[in-house]
């Protein structure tokens, strides 16, 4: 991801509702996707003809709510749909054959009184990000570098477990053949608004990244759930299957998606720090430093909530498993890039791609606001290669581990007040309700490897 250069601005210019339905006219616009986004992290649409365009415009749009996961039992299924109309796009694929099109709006979820919705993810950072604007920072930027891998598809248009390269980092074709699919992805990103930065083969074999600009936190969030519904649609296209699954293959790197954060005043980035303060870092982003990595257990079950997220936090793969921060090594959880000024940023490394992107930027933000606001102070960094450190070495270092399962992870987040209030109490116990239910499937199954290990032995 390239440097954060200077102050973050809303990447979608807001439109008025006369100009969307010009727009709709225009461009023969036949449907509009109306999305939102579940406790789990899907996206979810109700899609309507543009002759009830108005009825979108007019935030009178309802819904059964009591058939999405985490929202409301069914004698409360009436609910609204608030379209953002700064999230106004038209999707640069033809639905059918005489070229009529489907355009986009993202919504917040509104009760049946018109009141915001507690279990709505969306409306949960929007107040994160209030509470550090009442505090005085007019900005929460993120940038996210999230991965992907591309599978081939069967002649029944399936996919298969057959990875469609054998390349590794920024290789070329023809070890690397994701590029033109890759280009594909990014020539439509384009076409919606996004500023693609770069495009490049990863580590793994058939694994691939896609860069673009960052945004303040509500935009980048929609951005994230827009570019994985891209690149699945462009993927199958053109004959892959896009998975953002964190560890599809074992053996190999599996996918993250890290944040690039940076907090801003009127007066520019906060986290710039002045020559005699620390790293130039500035005290604020030392602070913020200090939340993420006291909160870091808990930010995990939000950050990584899949069984399969804890096959990718283990050593020997890149991505990081001890709580600890250093400027110039990759294994811990933190890394302070080298930039300074505008582009001053921390990079949270734990994050894969399977997590709810509103709920875990809440998550971070407000744990970020809580070293802030309780002037916490963060360890040592640490400038060795932590897999290289023994289990003493770590201990006299004060570096913890992060949780290494599911389980484990959903009884940080049980324990940490602060980080439910971040996403509320609603979505906590929706979401470890469902998460045990998950954990407790995965328990029953038997896998292939105890077979291969305990069949014949015993």
């Amino acid at each position: 991801m390239k440097k954060l250069n200077k102050l973050g601005e809303k990447m979608s210019k807001q439109l008025t509702k006369e100009e969307i339905k010009q727009r709709v006219k225009d461009e023969n616009v036949e449907f509009i996707r109306v999305t939102f986004t579940d406790v789990l992290g899907m996206i979810k649409n109700v899609e309507v003809p543009v002759s009830q365009l108005d009825k979108v415009l007019n935030n009178d749009l309802m819904f059964d709510g009591s058939s999405i996961e985490g929202f409301v039992r069914i004698n409360e299924s009436d609910m609204y749909l608030y379209p953002d109309l700064s999230t106004f796009l038209i999707f640069p694929w033809a639905t059918d054959e005489h070229g009529g099109k489907v355009a986009r709006l993202i919504a917040d979820v509104y009760n049946k009184d018109r009141t915001p919705f507690a279990g709505d993810p969306r409306i949960a950072l929007k107040n994160a990000v209030k509470k550090a604007e009442d505090e005085g920072f007019t900005a929460f930027n993120v940038g996210t570098e999230p991965e992907f891998f591309l599978f081939k598809m069967d002649e029944n248009g399936k996919p298969t477990m057959e990875l469609n390269d054998h390349g590794s980092y920024f290789d070329l074709a023809p070890m690397d053949m994701g590029e033109d699919v890759r280009r594909k992805i990014v020539l439509t990103l384009e076409k919606m608004g996004f500023e693609v930065e770069a495009a490049h083969h990863e580590v793994a074999e058939g694994q691939h990244e896609v860069d673009y600009k960052y945004a303040d936190a509500i935009d980048a969030a929609d951005k994230i759930q827009t570019f994985k519904l891209v690149v699945k649609t462009i993927a199958r296209e053109n004959g892959y299957y896009a998975t953002f699954m964190p560890k599809p293959v074992a053996g190999i790197n599996g996918s993250g998606m890290h944040v690039n954060m940076s907090l801003f005043t009127k007066d520019g980035n906060a986290f710039d720090g002045k020559d005699d303060d620390y790293m130039g870092l500035s005290t604020t982003a030392m602070n913020f430093l200090g939340g993420l990595l006291k909160h870091a257990p808990a930010i995990t079950a939000i950050a990584n909530p899949t069984v399969n997220s804890y096959k990718r936090l283990i050593p020997g793969f890149e991505a990081p498993v001890y709580i600890a921060w250093s400027a110039s090594n990759r294994s811990p959880m933190v890394r302070v890039p080298a930039s300074r000024g505008m582009a001053t940023r921390l990079e949270l490394r734990t994050v894969d791609p399977t997590t709810n992107p509103y709920t875990c930027l809440a998550a971070i933000l407000v744990a970020g606001m809580d070293g802030i606001d309780n002037h916490l102070e963060p360890m040592a960094s640490v400038d060795r290669n932590i897999y290289l450190m023994d289990e003493n070495e770590r201990k006299k270092a004060g570096i913890k581990n992060l949780p290494d399962t599911l389980l484990d992870a959903l009884e940080e987040l049980e324990q940490d007040p602060t980080i439910i209030d971040a996403i509320g109490s609603h979505i906590t116990d929706k979401f470890i309700e469902a998460k045990r239910i998950e954990y407790s499937s995965y328990r029953q199954y038997v896998s292939k490897w105890e077979l291969d290990n305990y069949f014949m032995q015993y």
